[in-house]
């Protein structure tokens, strides 16, 4: 009877782990959106997080103003990432992101989490 609670344990535990890796720090989706960087602040109460929104943009005119968008919101884990977005505020950019199938207090209030950003230019990208 010790032998099977043991393995039952280790079963339930490895299945457990599994479940916590797969739903907290797996790699559900990765790629790059290009928009206006509208919003960009630390906030949080216990955990001080960097959140970001960016404005989508299906349509332009010909004065550069978005018709018919939508909001990416965004966090940021690393500190030197988001140096650079704060001093990109009202620009347009170009951001790599990887999403999570679940989100951490610690990691912010959304699963896409930016890793990388660059400012978007009609003649291509500069890294910033």
């Amino acid at each position: 009877m010790k032998k099977f609670l043991t393995r039952a344990l280790i079963v339930i535990l490895i299945l457990l782990g599994s479940l916590i890796y797969w739903k907290y720090f797996f790699d559900y989706s990765e790629g790059y959106r290009a928009g206006l960087l509208q919003k960009f602040s630390s906030r949080g109460s216990i955990f001080k997080t960097y959140e970001g929104e960016m404005i989508l943009s299906s349509v332009q005119t010909n004065s550069n103003v978005a018709i018919a968008s939508e909001k990416f919101l965004f966090s940021v884990t690393d500190e030197d990432v988001a140096r650079k977005i704060e001093k990109l505020q009202g620009e347009s950019v170009v951001v790599h992101y990887t999403e999570k199938n679940g989100r951490l207090p610690w990691n912010g209030d959304s699963p896409y989490i930016v890793d990388s950003v660059s400012v978007k230019n009609p003649g291509g990208l500069l890294p910033r």
